[in-house]
């Protein structure tokens, strides 16, 4: 590729022929973390502290604290956060290959779906009808979930959690089985609070987006919002975690490039 190719990309750019489209929730004490039921620990919130303001502490510069858990607000997940990828050796946030945070995005949209029900199920046959209008995913690609619910806000009703667990859409296992063994993707991402459907705790196996795709060392992304600004495919997702030695996921900023 030569240095033309990156110098008129950067021209796009900045003349907004190429948008660049913020997918990412806004870090904040009232975030979302998902639940874990006892036995299970649980994650920290996000808390900021403030460490100094202009003031005795620090006349001239602003500062905070944070802390939080490694899967809080738009998060990435690497393949060692499950059991399933846990022998990767380049499968943490410091060792994985930066080639694959970089790379292009399929937006399979199930608003209509799930607005009709919101434990909407996605199966291989959604995929298949979107690649009838749009063409079959690409190796290498994200595939994201685009379903509305990042509109739900810091509400309870994102969390939606009911007495049989959380009510919120996800794929099936043959849906997730579907992606890695037949479409080799490069991760799979959701606006809800985890890549899993809510009951997904049920399925066989259990959260099976965890399960098989970090199992293949497949990445995955959560809490994304403003997919509705994304065409079905054509956009580039940038995507690299905080550099967290054997870290096994970390809140990000995901960015995607949009033809203007």
């Amino acid at each position: 590729m030569s240095a033309t190719l990156l110098t008129q990309l950067a021209e796009a750019i900045a003349t907004n022929a190429v948008r660049v489209v913020d997918l990412t929730q806004t870090l904040r004490p009232s975030t979302p973390v998902i639940q874990l039921p006892p036995p299970f620990a649980p994650s920290n919130p996000f808390t900021i502290t403030e460490i100094s303001h202009y003031d005795e502490r620090g006349p001239g510069w602003y500062w905070n604290n944070l802390s939080m858990g490694e899967h809080t607000g738009t998060h990435f997940d690497a393949p060692v956060h499950w059991v399933t990828g846990q022998h990767y050796a380049d499968g943490f946030t410091d060792t994985l290959p930066v080639q694959r945070f970089v790379a292009p995005a399929c937006v399979i949209d199930c608003t209509k779906e799930v607005e009709a029900d919101e434990r909407f199920v996605m199966e291989p046959s959604h995929i298949e009808a979107w690649e009838k209008q749009h063409g079959k995913i690409p190796a290498g690609a994200w595939v994201l979930m685009r379903t509305g619910w990042s509109k739900r806000g810091d509400s309870p009703a994102f969390l939606n959690g009911k007495e049989d667990g959380p009510h919120s859409p996800g794929p099936s296992t043959a849906a997730v089985t579907f992606l890695v063994n037949e479409r080799d993707v490069n991760g799979w991402g959701v606006e809800a609070v985890g890549t899993d459907h809510g009951q997904a705790y049920a399925f066989e196996p259990a959260f099976p987006a965890h399960h098989l795709m970090h199992g293949a060392k497949k990445l995955g992304l959560a809490s994304l919002c403003n997919l509705d600004q994304l065409p079905p495919t054509g956009a580039l997702l940038i995507t690299p975690p905080l550099k967290i030695e054997k870290g096994s996921g970390s809140p990000l900023r995901v960015l995607a490039l949009v033809a203007g």
